[in-house]
C-alpha cells in the first residue's frame, strides 16, 4: 500500500512539473482548440501523463541497473505501462490534431472505413487492439484465448475512458475511481499468500503513476487551461486495463471485460453525460471543482 501511495504522489508531482515546463508548448496554434464555452484553450495536456510514466519508469531502470533492490514486478509494471500510454497516446494525440469530423463512435468510423476514408478514429479501432496485443504477448505465451481476452481488455478500457472525456476532470476522476477499486480489489483476497499480494500491489505501480499526473493536471483542467484530450483518455484507460491484466485472477479479467464490452457497445445508444446528470451522486462527483 505505501508502494501505491508513493507512485501516487511521484505521479502528481511529475505532472505538475511536466504541465508546467509544457505550458508555453501547448499555446501554440496546432494545440488550441475551441471547448463548448467558446473559449480558445490548449488540448492533448495528456502529453503530461504520457511523459510523465516514462520519467519514473527511466529513473527505476538506473536503480535497478545500479542493483538497488526494487519490489518484484515495479519495473515490469511501470515499463508495460509506458509502452501503453506512448502506444495510445500516439493515436490520441493524432485523434486530437487530426480532428475529423461527421464521424463518431463505432458505427460513424466503421462506415467511414468501409467508404474508403481512413479516420483518426477508425485507426484508433485497427492498431488499439494491436499494440494491447502486443502489450501483452509476454505474459501470455502459451494461451491464445487469454492473449486476445486481455488484450480485449486493454483496448476497449481504452475506448472506454475515452468515452468518459465529455467533460473537463471527467476522465481523471473515472480513473482515479477505477484505481481505488483495483487497490481494494488487491486488498481483499484473502486466498493470496503475503508474496503474491505485494506482487499483485506491484502491477498497480504503472496505473498509478499515470493517475497521479493526470491529478497533477487536474486543477488546470478544472480551470479550463487545458484539455487532457484523447492523448490523455486513452493512455488512461490502457492503464487501467492494463492494470486488471497485471493484478487479477482470470475469472475477475474475465468478468471485466464482458463489464467493458457492455459500456462500449451501450454507449452508441446511451449518452453517459445524460446519465450522470440524472444520478444525483454522480453529478456530484462529476461537478466537483469545476468551473459553474
Amino acid at each position: 500500500m505505501i508502494l501505491v501511495l508513493f507512485a501516487l504522489l511521484m505521479g502528481v508531482v511529475l505532472g505538475a512539473v511536466i504541465w508546467r515546463a509544457l505550458t508555453d508548448m501547448l499555446q501554440r496554434p496546432v494545440f488550441l482548440r475551441t471547448n463548448y464555452r467558446g473559449s480558445s484553450i490548449s488540448t492533448a495536456g495528456g502529453l503530461v501523463v504520457v511523459l510523465s510514466v516514462f520519467c519514473l519508469t527511466a529513473l527505476l531502470s538506473v536503480l535497478a541497473a545500479l542493483n538497488v533492490q526494487i519490489p518484484a514486478g515495479v519495473v515490469t509494471s511501470c515499463e508495460l505501462t509506458a509502452l501503453a500510454v506512448s502506444g495510445f497516446g500516439l493515436l490520441g494525440l493524432l485523434d486530437d490534431l487530426a480532428q475529423d469530423d461527421g464521424s463518431s463512435g463505432y458505427r460513424g468510423h466503421v462506415q467511414s472505413l468501409f467508404s474508403g476514408n481512413l479516420t483518426a478514429g477508425s485507426l484508433k479501432m485497427i492498431a488499439g487492439p494491436a499494440f494491447a496485443l502486443v502489450l501483452v504477448l509476454p505474459l501470455r505465451q502459451n494461451s491464445l484465448l487469454w492473449l486476445l481476452i486481455d488484450a480485449a481488455i486493454i483496448s476497449l478500457a481504452a475506448n472506454l475512458a475515452n468515452l468518459f472525456d465529455r467533460a473537463p476532470g471527467r476522465v481523471t476522476k473515472f480513473s482515479f475511481l477505477c484505481l481505488v477499486a483495483l487497490v481494494i480489489a488487491c486488498a481483499l483476497t484473502p486466498l493470496l499468500a503475503n508474496s503474491l499480494r505485494l506482487q499483485a500491489f506491484s502491477g498497480l505501480l504503472g496505473l498509478c503513476v499515470a493517475v497521479g499526473a493526470a491529478c497533477g493536471l487536474l486543477p488546470a483542467e478544472l480551470k479550463e487551461r487545458v484539455m487532457l484530450g484523447d492523448t490523455g483518455a486513452n493512455p488512461l484507460g490502457a492503464a487501467i486495463g492494463l492494470a486488471v491484466v497485471l493484478t487479477q485472477q482470470a475469472p475477475v479479467r474475465l468478468g471485466v471485460l464482458l463489464v467493458f464490452l457492455f459500456l462500449n457497445l451501450l454507449s452508441e445508444r446511451v449518452s453517459f453525460s445524460a446519465v450522470i446528470e440524472r444520478i444525483a451522486l454522480f453529478r456530484y462527483l462529476d461537478r466537483l471543482g469545476r468551473m459553474p
